[in-house]
């Protein structure tokens, strides 16, 4: 089984924001494959499975804040940081568009720090989702936690939302990347 991470924070007042960004992603594949994120009893987190090709997959949607991502990782003891898949915001990047890498560190993002303390490990995929700097006056907190109305935000995850779906079909990663980690990406 191999898991696939969307990074966000629970809540409706969370919803669609920058931060939020690898819930969206996860929630635009499940609907491409047909399947229901749904909460289980006692788990902290939504998930849904799909088969690729003969490969499981579990989608999830952790239900803790995003600096505590990685405590779902005692549900997945089967899991290596090899067998991951994690879509989450970057700063770094412009809003539209998206980088696919492997490994790394956790360029000091909470929930990327949080799964590599807990799964172990740091050699799991990454769909990072471009938000952008924070603008003249606005805090990271606010910048993050706020809605997106550049239209390049949409962009961004509906890219990310096609590189998550090829890796899931069955591209590797190296053409994956080749695709998508250009400033003009694919429509």
């Amino acid at each position: 089984m191999k898991l696939v991470l969307g990074l966000g924070n629970p809540g409706t007042k969370y919803e669609h924001t920058r931060h939020n960004v690898g819930f969206d992603v996860v929630s635009q594949c499940a609907a491409f494959f047909q399947v229901s994120l749904r909460k289980r009893c006692f788990h902290l987190y939504r998930q849904a499975s799909v088969e690729v090709e003969g490969v499981g997959y579990t989608l999830v949607q952790p239900l803790t804040y995003m600096n505590e991502s990685g405590k779902i990782a005692s549900d997945f003891p089967d899991v290596s940081a090899q067998d991951m898949i994690v879509v989450c915001d970057q700063m770094d990047l412009p809003p539209g568009t998206i980088r696919v890498r492997k490994g790394g560190s956790s360029a000091g993002h909470n929930g990327l720090k949080s799964l590599i303390s807990e799964f172990k490990g740091s050699g799991f995929i990454r769909i990072y989702v471009g938000i952008g700097r924070p603008g003249p006056g606005i805090s990271v907190i606010d910048h993050v936690l706020s809605l997106d109305s550049d239209p390049l935000a949409r962009k961004g995850v509906d890219l990310a939302s096609k590189a998550l779906v090829d890796l899931l079909q069955g591209k590797t990663l190296e053409e994956v990347a080749f695709a998508y980690n250009r400033r003009n990406s694919p429509q």
